[in-house]
């Protein structure tokens, strides 16, 4: 009687994994990042310039910040409210977008719309935290953040097939949204008592063992808004066809979806040397495409690097809040993705600011040594780190010493 109860959780839980992984590909990939996919359609229908857009993303980038600064509140206790907020914001927010007729209810919309994402990732984090046994939490978190990857593609594709109509892609991205949301919803059965610390607020020792971490992804933040806003704007300049622009964007998900593969490879890794990584390798690609953007065959091989890196290094950082405080594991990647977008915020604006003035060499270079900085500054500081909190771990009464090699 007990292997048949074992095979319907283990089905449930990979249901789960399927459906947050679609509800992270809908408000990401379909939704927050697909803002700059259609950037030059959207910039030539509402007379808005690339420093106007760039104010936009990078209100929206606050906007997501404060949806995830919500998560941090209330993640960890009320996942499924978050779920729900995630559904509503991203799905109306695009469907707002489709139906824009003027640039301010259009700006409204766009902005509005990134909440959701910013409410998804906590919310996922904790109901997979809760759900999944513990040799298999890790694998499951990478492979649902991974789901920004396909849903980059689905977007590159969508507005492919749908092109010129750039409005009805925001209407699968609505609908698609919430119908993750359900999914995520229904699959969701919290079994057992939540820990006490999931519904205390995190001492002051938590926020010291997060400081590396939190300027790591401030700096990445920062470097990876040059791509995210402004690479397809960069590419069609150069005077790559729209179909080549958009098939870079679709390799920049294929990029983010190869992420699923290579999450058992990346376990292997410590916290720091896969953040550098992950961040190095976004800032060689974001430089590339900058400085080479008529080299169309090479920029497609960088938007594919670009992609792998900035998914990897989300999955790094919620992998090591995870160590840190696996109790606290929503609240921690709520914290470090406010930051993260807040950088990617401040970088929409400043790349935007001085694109046209330098040229996409010189803002895409300053873009990717923020990057750069941010991995390598990250990664020495997270394996410091790592192996304190291992010392401090094996000091603790009743912890078990593992055995020196």
């Amino acid at each position: 009687m007990q292997q048949p109860t074992s095979s319907r959780l283990a089905a449930r839980i990979v249901a789960l994994t399927a459906a947050g992984t679609a509800l992270i590909a809908a408000t990401y990939g379909l939704v927050r990042l697909a803002f700059g996919l259609h950037l030059p359609e959207i910039g030539a229908e509402f007379g808005l310039d690339t420093a106007a857009l760039g104010l936009v993303s990078a209100a929206a980038s606050v906007v997501y910040g404060l949806a995830a600064g919500v998560g941090f509140l209330i993640g960890d206790r009320l996942p499924r409210s978050l779920v729900v907020a995630a559904g509503l914001t991203a799905g109306c927010g695009a469907i707002g977008i489709a139906l824009a007729q003027h640039p301010g209810v259009f700006v409204a919309a766009a902005i509005a719309s990134s909440a959701g994402a910013g409410c998804a990732s906590p919310a996922l984090v904790r109901i997979i935290h809760r759900s999944a046994p513990d040799p298999s939490r890790a694998t499951m978190q990478a492979v649902v953040n991974a789901g920004t990857g396909p849903g980059l593609v689905a977007a590159g594709a969508v507005a492919w097939a749908l092109a010129p109509h750039w409005r009805l892609a925001w209407v699968v991205a609505g609908a698609a949204t919430a119908i993750a949301a359900v999914a995520v919803l229904a699959l969701d059965r919290p079994t057992g008592a939540e820990p006490a610390a999931a519904h205390r607020g995190p001492p002051l020792s938590w926020w010291a063992a997060h400081r590396a971490p939190l300027i790591a992804a401030a700096g990445f933040g920062f470097g990876a808004a040059a791509i995210w806003n402004y690479g397809r704007v960069v590419l069609v300049a150069a005077g790559a066809p729209e179909a080549s622009s958009l098939l870079a964007w679709v390799l920049l998900g294929a990029g983010g979806g190869a992420v699923i593969g290579t999450a058992p490879l990346a376990r292997r890794l410590r916290p720091g040397s896969l953040w550098m990584l992950a961040a190095t390798s976004a800032a060689i690609a974001t430089a590339v495409l900058g400085l080479l953007p008529g080299e169309f065959a090479l920029c497609g091989a960088a938007c594919l690097v670009f992609g792998w890196g900035y998914v990897t290094a989300t999955g790094a950082l919620i992998e090591w809040t995870t160590r840190i405080d696996g109790a606290r594991a929503g609240t921690g990647t709520a914290v470090l993705f406010v930051v993260l977008m807040l950088g990617q915020a401040a970088g929409a604006a400043a790349v935007g600011a001085i694109l046209e003035s330098v040229g996409p060499a010189g803002a895409f270079a300053a873009a990717a040594a923020v990057a750069c900085a941010a991995g390598m500054l990250g990664a020495e500081r997270l394996t410091r780190a790592t192996r304190l909190a291992c010392s401090r771990s094996a000091d603790a009464p009743g912890a078990r010493r593992a055995p020196r090699p």
